[in-house]
């Protein structure tokens, strides 16, 4: 690494060096798209929970959250009673107690809303004349119980296909707009690549931030939210929105040189 990034890292983790909680968007922050959190990550995360609460947030459900990223993690009890898991983008939350996973909260739809939220997509792709593409990996509508999820080219698509289906056939715009005619009373948002989340009202990443905060009786200014996504429509954005501390990474990789950078700054 030559001496300026070296110095820009150094300097993003000073900023954290004070916070409580440091808390992750999972895809595309701590793994890539739908990918099983790697070694060198789980590792370096463990850690991390020697020194501080961390926090991981994603669109996906628990038993994704399960698949994805706590079967890797191989933390001592002690690190995982410091982790919060917070699946369906806040949705829900998870705290590790008595040897395993104990859910918190979860902001369930009722089976009427759900009914509803599936029938406005059905409105929604009419109006906008919607396409489907010529192949999917798996459901394109998944009930994620807190969560509908809409994925264009289904839940199990290659990240290769979801990039290009992003760069060149993205009708996400449109069709969130014409939901949001049909759900007034429902958060409608982008998730990751190819996907639409929809949540009850006031359910977003903000809100797993603001119970996070609430769980441990801190202030939202003793946390930070790292993510890929914190421009204006990406599925990170709400956080800043609400004024929340927030910082920005690339990828995967450069999620791994802050946490290393912010580990050596707590040691000294």
């Amino acid at each position: 690494m030559n001496s300026k990034k070296e110095t820009k890292w150094r300097e993003q983790a000073a900023k954290l060096f004070s916070k409580k909680v440091i808390m992750f968007d999972l895809d595309g922050t701590l793994t890539k798209s739908k990918a099983a959190l790697d070694e060198e990550m789980a590792l370096l995360l463990c850690q991390l929970l020697g020194k501080k609460f961390v926090a991981v947030m994603g669109g996906g459900n628990y038993p994704q959250f399960k698949n994805q990223f706590l079967k890797y993690l191989k933390c001592a009890e002690t690190e995982l009673k410091k982790l919060f898991i917070l699946p369906v983008s806040g949705g829900s939350l998870y705290k590790y107690q008595d040897g395993q996973w104990s859910l918190e909260y979860s902001h369930t739809l009722t089976a009427k809303e759900k009914e509803r939220v599936v029938g406005a997509f059905q409105k929604a792709f009419r109006d906008i004349r919607y396409i489907a593409p010529p192949k999917v990996y798996g459901k394109v509508i998944e009930d994620r119980e807190s969560q509908i999820t809409f994925s264009a080219l289904g839940q199990k698509a290659p990240l290769k296909d979801k990039r290009e289906w992003n760069t060149k056939n993205d009708i996400r715009p449109k069709l969130k707009a014409a939901l949001e005619k049909y759900l007034p009373e429902f958060e409608v948002r982008f998730g990751g690549l190819t996907s639409i989340d929809i949540t009850k009202k006031g359910i977003d990443k903000a809100y797993g931030v603001e119970q996070v905060a609430k769980f441990l009786s801190i202030s939202k200014k003793d946390v930070v939210y790292i993510g890929d996504a914190l421009y204006k429509g990406g599925n990170d954005y709400a956080v800043k929105r609400a004024n929340i501390d927030t910082m920005q990474v690339k990828d995967e990789k450069e999620t791994k040189q802050l946490i290393h950078f912010l580990l050596l700054s707590l040691k000294s």
